[in-house]
């Protein structure tokens, strides 16, 4: 997903999910086109807070790279993302904790299928966006101030099993624009890979 970066495209899709995220967040589906309906066709990405999350938090960081038009861009899409965040709050928080749960238990079958090199690796990049997008999700309920005991336990369990799996430390997994967002404390397993064949 992100191993060509494009500032551009980050600007664009988050636009267009801060435009669809009231009727998102009023809706009942965990998964939405960026238009507000339910799929996500073509290129665009589903719509998720955890999806808009992730654009927003990591164009900040990588703010210096922005001209001054994307910087007013980003600075108009983050305020009305607080808008729509704090008017909808109830239903964001919500749809915050169902989304972090149902990405931990997506990853459920992987540890399955991860019993062979061929099973741990192919699927690993899915994998890794799935965790990066829950630690979103976490980051944005420490700030505010939600609380769950039942999603923290899920995330220690996941990433036990997954720090089993991708025991090979490597280089930053995406493309190296994204590193300065992602540090290696708190995204692990974007520097680590599995074990592959051994020849």
């Amino acid at each position: 997903m992100s191993e060509y970066y494009s500032v551009d495209q980050d600007l664009r899709e988050a636009e267009a999910m801060t435009k669809g995220l009231a009727n998102y967040l009023k809706g009942d589906t965990l998964y939405a086109s960026t238009g507000g309906g339910v799929f996500s066709f073509g290129k665009m990405p589903a719509l998720t807070v955890g999806a808009l999350l992730m654009r927003l938090r990591r164009l900040g960081v990588l703010r210096m790279q922005l001209n001054t038009e994307q910087r007013e861009q980003l600075a108009e899409l983050n305020r009305k993302h607080e808008e729509i965040r704090d008017e909808f709050r109830a239903h964001y928080e919500k749809k915050m904790l169902w989304e972090a749960n149902s990405r931990l238990d997506a990853m459920r079958p992987y540890f399955t299928e991860a019993v062979t090199p061929d099973g741990a690796t192919i699927n690993y990049p899915a994998e890794v966006l799935r965790r990066t997008i829950v630690q979103e999700v976490l980051v944005a309920m420490d700030e505010l101030r939600i609380q769950s005991a039942e999603l923290d336990t899920k995330v220690r369990q996941i990433d036990s099993q997954l720090s089993g799996i991708a025991t090979e430390r490597t280089e930053f997994l995406w493309d190296a624009q994204l590193e300065p967002a992602y540090p290696q404390k708190d995204y692990w397993w974007l520097y680590r890979k599995p074990r592959g064949k051994r020849g």
